[in-house]
């Protein structure tokens, strides 16, 4: 982390975003801190975390920012009241627009909470004054993760629709007034 950059509380954010069954709260940096060292934690799901997970948390420390407000998020099931998954944004925007990353475990997938937390999370983004459109590229060999990003609410715009290469999805503040 830079000098220059604010350091990272262990609180989380000032507003968690609740869904009808998921809670989206910023990560701690203890939290980060045990998904690198490999320490498990009761609040965690058995497969929590992914690897994904694992690549987001050795990253906070370049990317301070991604820990407030508009950065990366824990989801926690309401119900359990465990974290099953992450997702997050690439803050800042470049030019409005701010990409999105999701992951949900496997022993949760298959329940709509990838697709519950990304048109949350997206909405939430655009709601920054800085961001006029979330983006997201998915290969072309995850139809699951096509398939959220559809039922989400997002337009693919670029890309091809059956191969191996990314296909881009995004979603603007129109699309969401159009809803």
């Amino acid at each position: 982390m830079s000098s220059s950059s604010p350091a990272p509380s262990d609180s989380p954010a000032p507003t968690d975003i609740t869904t009808e069954r998921l809670v989206l709260r910023s990560w701690t940096t203890k939290e980060a801190t045990a998904v690198l060292e490999g320490s498990r934690s009761t609040h965690w799901a058995d497969d929590f975390p992914a690897e994904g997970d694992r690549v987001i948390a050795g990253l906070f420390g370049e990317h301070p920012a991604w820990l407030d407000a508009y950065g990366h998020r824990l989801v926690v099931e309401r119900e359990s009241g465990l974290v099953v998954g992450s997702i997050g944004l690439f803050w800042p925007p470049a030019e409005g627009v701010v990409a999105i990353g999701y992951g949900i475990v496997a022993s949760r997938r298959g329940r709509g909470y990838a697709t519950e937390a990304t048109r949350a999370l997206a909405e939430f983004a655009l709601t920054a004054a800085e961001v006029h459109t979330v983006s997201a590229d998915v290969e072309g060999a995850n139809p699951a993760s096509v398939r959220v990003l559809e039922k989400a609410g997002f337009q693919r715009w670029a890309g091809p629709e059956s191969t191996d290469q990314p296909a881009r999805f995004r979603i603007t503040g129109q699309d969401r007034a159009r809803r």
